[in-house]
């Protein structure tokens, strides 16, 4: 009898033992903190193209999710008003170009020609006048005749003289040709019509437009036969080389982390594939993002700031807009 009773207790005491451990897992579960998850997203460097030149979509050359190089033509605009402009600057140069090369070639040889004949027989008409003179004075000093007569002969003399100079200074000019000021000011017009000329091309080259950096297509905007305004965009490239992670923080989970530390991530849209992250960035965000405290005492309001990682795995496979899923509880301090 009294084994009996002893073989009854020690079975009620391993059914109370065992009863306080499943209770003890139970709460152990139930009250365990959960994993704390932080989830970011992926990001990349994205160019938009925008062209300066108002005109119409006159071709695409390209789709979206195509991949371009840089400098690869995309996208062409009709733009007439350019290319009257480009006609007008280029009239214009020419224009220009003829009155500086007239003003350097100088006179024309039949006009250098005329001068130097006027000067010869105005040089030729003071000789005559100089030796008229020589006499007339000499017969005028021994009282052969009037001092009238030889005033004439002075007069004529000395206004001979002043033909010749006249003559000498047009036969000058024609071998000279332009002043050195209209020369310049001739060519100043050139160098501003080429200017414009310049000007105009630069605004037709923006005509076709080109990829600015190698990458894929991720947007296009315009249809063919649109019409597109200065600065439009007009299409975006995705640079899936330049990828980051950016994900937002407490203030409080900072001191697991500083820039430069390594830590693993999940990509779940690649079947939960691990990474590695390296963090590079971390600024604190807008006061629209504080955490207000919910009670007046032993609590904070917690700003949250913005951290941004790089993957230290290269995969062709990340994509904008990926999550990653960090488990926060599992990094080491």
């Amino acid at each position: 009898m009294e084994r009996k009773e002893k073989k009854t207790l020690v079975v009620s005491f391993i059914v109370l033992i065992s009863v306080v451990a499943v209770i003890g897992l139970i709460g152990y579960f139930i009250l365990r903190p959960d994993d704390l998850i932080i989830q970011g997203e992926i990001e990349a460097t994205e160019v938009r193209v925008s062209g300066k030149l108002p005109g119409r979509v006159l071709e695409i050359r390209t789709r979206e999710g195509m991949r371009v190089e840089a400098g690869d033509t995309l996208i062409l605009i009709d733009s007439p008003e350019i290319n009257a402009k480009l006609m007008q600057a280029q009239a214009a140069e020419s224009a220009a170009s003829a009155l500086s090369m007239k003003a350097r070639k100088g006179a024309r040889s039949e006009t250098i020609e005329a001068a130097a004949e006027q000067y010869q027989m105005a040089k030729a008409a003071a000789e005559f006048a100089k030796k008229s003179y020589e006499r007339t004075k000499n017969l005028y000093e021994k009282g052969v005749i009037a001092a009238q007569k030889f005033d004439e002969v002075e007069t004529k003399y000395r206004a001979a003289q002043a033909q010749e100079k006249a003559a000498k200074s047009q036969y000058d000019m024609a071998l000279n040709g332009a002043e050195k000021e209209d020369k310049l000011a001739a060519e100043a017009q050139v160098q501003r019509a080429r200017g414009a000329v310049n000007e105009a091309t630069a605004y037709l080259n923006e005509t076709k437009l080109v990829a600015p950096i190698s990458g894929e297509i991720s947007e296009i905007f315009p249809k063919v036969g649109e019409l597109v305004g200065s600065g439009s965009p007009l299409m975006n490239i995705v640079d899936l080389n330049d990828i980051w992670v950016t994900f937002n923080l407490r203030e409080n989970l900072l001191s697991k982390i500083k820039i430069g530390d390594t830590l693993k991530a999940k990509v779940p849209a690649l079947a939960d594939k691990e990474i590695t992250l390296k963090i590079t960035y971390i600024k604190v965000l807008g006061s629209y993002a504080t955490w207000k405290a919910t009670k007046l005492t032993d609590e904070y309001d917690t700003k949250t700031f913005e951290v941004r990682a790089v993957p230290l795995d290269k995969n062709s496979d990340f994509r904008p807009g990926m999550s990653v899923i960090i488990n926060w509880s599992k990094i080491d301090k």
